[in-house]
């Protein structure tokens, strides 16, 4: 009887170290940065009237799990989540802090993640001035992020989405800098994506500023162990010849984060069925 009891604690003893040496659950995530072109008349065929249904398909056809948007007014906000109910969104319009102006809104499936806490900061020198244009900058500009917790697993990870400005190298840079002490601020050293249009291709200082800052953060596309497509973004809607194209948008991931595979898919070769004036930028994250 006593030789049983022996084997018995024996084996419970196995499988509770079992248990304790099991790995982590790993979360994969399906995570996009999507500039939609703002809702511009002069666009023409290309207008968002002719677009939205489009970008709501693309994001449904990709089975996206969280995506950072560039250049949304309230009228596309409405009508995405008109069309994508599936999904929760944060932001604010950059003017105003509300309604006005640009949005940099994050949208993510509702069902899987929960919000921690959001807000927006404003790339300057007064981060929560709202309106406040920063240092060389031509435009208002803005981040918007939010603490996210995936349901299931309870994991915490930050999303940060963005649009730097398009003339001010100082604003760029600076803007990096305010963002990635944001990060460090919110969710330390948790996995944290900065998602955006950031107006500069990888020869810029704020490119540099973000991939070799001591609080490093990764180019996505770059480290992908798969990529498909094109490696371009930017093609204001086919009137730039594929080899002239510049790749400006970007999906940067802190070390902890694995990028399985990457994607960016050429626009049509004609004058309309654009999603965008950009090629949105899709990865697989895992971490």
């Amino acid at each position: 009887m006593k030789k049983q009891i022996f084997v018995f604690a024996a084996g419970a003893a196995l499988l509770g170290l079992a248990s304790c040496t099991q790995q982590p659950q790993t979360t994969q995530v399906r995570w996009a940065t999507f500039n939609i072109r703002y809702d511009n008349p002069a666009d023409s065929l290309n207008n968002w009237q002719y677009r939205k249904d489009t970008v709501a398909g693309f994001i449904k056809a990709q089975n996206l799990d969280i995506v950072g948007m560039q250049e949304v007014l309230h009228n596309q906000l409405e009508d995405l989540k008109a069309r994508l109910p599936e999904y929760a969104e944060v932001g604010v319009g950059r003017e105003d802090g509300k309604t006005k102006g640009e949005y940099a809104p994050l949208f993510f499936k509702k069902d899987r993640f929960e919000v921690l806490d959001s807000n927006t900061f404003w790339l300057s020198q007064y981060p929560d001035s709202v309106g406040f244009i920063g240092w060389d900058g031509a435009c208002t500009r803005i981040a918007t992020w939010a603490k996210l917790k995936e349901r299931e697993t309870g994991k915490i990870f930050m999303a940060v989405n963005t649009h730097f400005d398009h003339v001010g190298v100082e604003a760029r840079t600076k803007g990096a800098l305010l963002i990635i002490e944001k990060i460090k601020e919110i969710v330390g050293d948790r996995p944290a994506v900065l998602t955006g249009d950031f107006n500069v291709s990888d020869e810029w200082d704020a490119y540099k500023t973000i991939t070799t800052n001591e609080f490093v953060m990764k180019d996505a596309f770059k480290i992908a162990e798969k990529k498909e497509g094109v490696d371009y973004t930017f093609h204001d809607f086919g009137r730039i010849p594929a080899d002239s194209c510049e790749k400006i948008d970007y999906i940067f991931v802190t070390p902890q984060i694995k990028v399985t595979d990457a994607f960016i898919p050429q626009e049509p070769q004609g004058e309309t069925g654009f999603v965008s004036d950009h090629n949105p930028h899709v990865a697989t994250l895992e971490f």
